[in-house]
């Protein structure tokens, strides 16, 4: 999925470096952690050692209600979600973090960056928390965590929101990776302004939608010391097989959004993942891009308020309409 934003910016890395010596340094020094903390973290973040790995997390809303889990996407960090967490804290116990190797989380060292390691992290996580069961949503990279961890443990998953997820083979990727060329990885490596700029164009269909501070984080984030090489590995690990079988697996009730302007990932995906997806339903958001919670949070929440209250006879939220 990432292949379309790294191909069309390959020639604005190639004019925003100076040779390979350049992007060595820049991956080495990058960004320091603790002024990043500085600038981002919130009283509510916690930085929690999980699993070998130590985690920014945030943990908002009363903790004895029902949770739920969001998970961000490739590149991006908890902040993708801020609109759902200020909408849903009140009711819900809502569980954010940085995935391994993004935002303020910086680099596993175990290096876990393959998405069914992604999977079985996120139950270190609810581990951690104490966490038995929760509705998990996922943006992405995020939302291929998410199904793939409800279809290895359906236990602990009380309902699943997909918001454009990867799922099936893409751009070149299927059981093995796609190759990474140079200048993709000097990219991710470097996160030159005019590349994030033209990044966050293909994620975000509204141009409304992309401000300066929200570009100055997402850079910050990427070159947060040790985050370029952990999206690169990302990357290089990144397989997409056919996902009938695991998706056949769910038995939580889901719910799809997706953006009909979504560049990135196909919304054709949603139908297919509907149809692979006992009960699903999936919901199509008009001129919304790729990250519907983002862009849409009034609108796309619409959705998730009753769907989150169906699950667990919950009282829905009332969302201020915009």
């Amino acid at each position: 999925m990432w292949a379309k934003i790294l191909g069309a910016m390959a020639a604005l890395v190639v004019l925003a470096i100076a040779g390979l010596g350049f992007v060595t340094w820049q991956a080495t020094r990058g960004e320091d952690p603790a002024a990043l903390e500085a600038r981002y973290a919130l009283p509510a973040d916690r930085f929690v050692e999980v699993a070998g790995a130590r985690v920014r997390l945030r943990d908002e809303g009363p903790k004895d209600a029902p949770t739920i889990v969001l998970l961000h996407g490739f590149s991006h960090s908890l902040e993708s979600f801020d609109a759902w967490a200020q909408a849903l804290a009140p009711t819900y116990r809502v569980v954010r973090y940085d995935l391994l190797g993004h935002g303020l989380t910086g680099p596993d060292p175990q290096q876990r960056y393959a998405p069914e390691e992604r999977a079985a992290f996120l139950g270190e996580v609810l581990d951690a928390l104490a966490i038995e069961k929760a509705v998990v949503a996922g943006n992405s990279l995020g939302g291929l965590v998410a199904w793939r961890f409800a279809a290895r443990n359906p236990y602990r998953v009380a309902g699943l929101i997909l918001i454009s997820p990867g799922a099936y083979p893409i751009n070149g990727v299927g059981d093995a990776p796609a190759a990474l060329p140079a200048a993709m990885k000097a990219y991710l490596l470097t996160a030159p302004p005019a590349g994030v700029a033209f990044a966050a164009q293909a994620v975000y269909a509204d141009p409304a939608a992309i401000d300066a501070a929200k570009l100055t984080r997402l850079r910050d984030m990427m070159r947060r010391r040790g985050n370029g090489a952990a999206m690169v590995q990302s990357v290089e690990e990144f397989t997409l097989p056919d996902p009938a079988p695991e998706l056949a697996k769910i038995t939580a009730p889901t719910l799809i959004l997706w953006g009909e302007a979504d560049r990135l990932i196909p919304v054709a995906h949603g139908a297919q993942l509907q149809e692979a997806i006992a009960g699903a339903q999936l919901k199509r958001l008009a001129g919304i891009g790729h990250a519907a919670q983002e862009e849409a949070p009034t609108e796309s929440l619409r959705f998730v308020e009753p769907f989150l209250a169906q699950i667990f006879a919950a009282p829905a939220i009332a969302t201020p309409i915009e």
